[in-house]
């Protein structure tokens, strides 16, 4: 399918209900499910905001997913998409998904255009709720990876996601414990946690659009 009628067809798909948690919890750990539903901070969490920045690639479709530098934190070395927590000087949580991801991958945000957003996410370990967007731009970016924020820049395939045989269950270490978790593989790149949550409701919506008569 040509780049543009898929985004136009994903655009469409975004308008319509949105697939929400069950989906989510689909790439979720029994850890996570229990930690979700135990918790009452949900309210007073720190708002954040991330993208899903597809782009033609030379190929086929692609996004991009990042991996942080490793640090004393819960979420070191972890995969993620480009985005961070709202500035009391941004002007919306769209606003600052498109400044994270031109301060962490370089991308001109003014060339980014957001076809639409996703269901939030709570993150209870850190207390952060995720606002994702979706975004496209119309030709390959050139990175420029911030070093202080980004470990490497990850291009992923958009069919590689869409591929039901990339999903996978691994144990995983977390917070000094081994956890067993849903999570997408994809190129020895390991997608868990709830970078793995937002994209499977993507992969949802993606996969709606592309049923569209």
């Amino acid at each position: 399918m040509e780049f543009k009628h898929l985004i136009l067809k994903i655009e469409r798909e975004l308008q319509n209900p949105l697939p929400g948690r069950p989906v989510q919890l689909l790439m979720s750990s029994i850890q996570r499910v229990r930690e979700l539903f135990n918790s009452n901070h949900e309210k007073l969490a720190v708002q954040s905001s991330v993208l899903i920045l597809l782009y033609p690639g030379i190929d086929e479709p692609q996004f991009v997913v990042t991996q942080r530098p490793t640090y004393d934190g819960i979420h070191s070395g972890q995969i993620s998409l480009p985005g961070g927590r709202f500035e009391t000087t941004d002007k919306d949580l769209m606003y600052t998904a498109l400044r994270e991801t031109e301060e962490e991958i370089g991308v001109n945000s003014q060339r980014i255009r957001i076809i639409g957003k996703l269901t939030e996410l709570y993150i209870p370990p850190s207390n952060y709720v995720v606002f994702p967007y979706v975004g496209y731009l119309d030709e390959i970016p050139d990175f420029i990876r911030d070093p202080k924020e980004v470990e490497a820049i990850i291009e992923v395939a958009l069919s590689k996601l869409m591929n039901a045989d990339n999903r996978k269950e691994r144990n995983i270490l977390v917070r000094g414990m081994e956890i067993l978790a849903p999570c997408y593989i994809i190129d020895d790149v390991t997608i868990w946690g709830a970078t793995a949550m937002i994209l499977s409701e993507f992969r949802e919506v993606v996969g709606r659009a592309i049923d569209q008569a």
